[in-house]
């Protein structure tokens, strides 16, 4: 089952690394991972999706706390969350599929062209892993994907609910 994993780390040199090195050791997979400071600068928040049962996601949140530099960990996944993931693709258009074009991104909340010539658009899409994964495929549909950049997904608990540091 895909999960989502939220951590509070210290924003320190190394600290992703650590968290990294910890997956990597013990054989789990991170299907993505963003990380970045918060609004607090000594902070950051890493957000990692991976795949697993229970059990494996049970064992990942108790061996990422006895990592130093993690301050709080939460799986979002049963929880109420927004989440989203930012899509930048360069497409070469024909130009008799042109509008095809302008009406798969037109179609989609969130997609904005952002650059083009007259051979190729940029396009930004931001949305979950699964509109980011349906809006690629309909625009493979009517465009040649050239390039992709995609990042991880971001995700925080929905409501008053609040991850912060344990005191």
């Amino acid at each position: 089952m895909r999960r989502i994993i939220s951590i509070l780390l210290q924003n320190e040199a190394g600290a992703l690394a650590r968290v990294a090195a910890m997956f990597s050791a013990r054989g789990y997979n991170i299907d993505s991972l963003t990380v970045a400071t918060t609004h607090d600068p000594s902070v950051s928040r890493l957000t990692l999706v991976t795949f697993g049962d229970e059990a494996v996601i049970d064992q990942i949140v108790k061996q990422s706390r006895k990592l130093v530099d993690v301050l709080e960990i939460a799986d979002l996944t049963t929880r109420a969350h927004i989440e989203a993931e930012l899509l930048m693709v360069k497409v070469a258009v024909a130009p008799k599929r042109a509008t095809g074009l302008h009406e798969c991104i037109a179609r989609h909340a969130g997609a904005l062209l952002t650059d083009t010539d007259d051979a190729t658009c940029t396009i930004r899409f931001a949305g979950s892993s699964g509109e980011v994964n349906a809006f690629l495929a309909e625009l493979e549909s009517v465009a040649r994907v050239l390039e992709i950049a995609r990042t991880g997904t971001a995700a925080l608990e929905r409501g008053r609910v609040v991850l912060m540091p344990a005191a």
